[in-house]
């Protein structure tokens, strides 16, 4: 399964910059996209892994729900 680096708005837009066969340099591409981002533009630059375009952008659109914090 590859690796997708997305660009996420505030209203929730995706798109998709790349895809990468290797954790590494999805994370290495993400930092240098992060890095020259102006400082006044505050999408979010993200890592998912997917089968493929459609499930990761689902998986980015799902909010998921905060741990229970707690005695177990």
């Amino acid at each position: 399964m590859p690796y997708f680096l997305y660009r996420i708005s505030q209203n929730k837009n995706l798109h998709c910059l790349d895809k990468y066969a290797k954790y590494r340099e999805a994370r290495d591409r993400a930092r240098v996209v992060r890095s020259e981002q102006a400082k006044d533009d505050t999408d979010a630059i993200r890592v998912i892994f997917a089968n493929n375009e459609n499930e990761a952008e689902i998986l980015l659109l799902t909010r998921r729900e905060a741990p229970i914090e707690g005695d177990d």
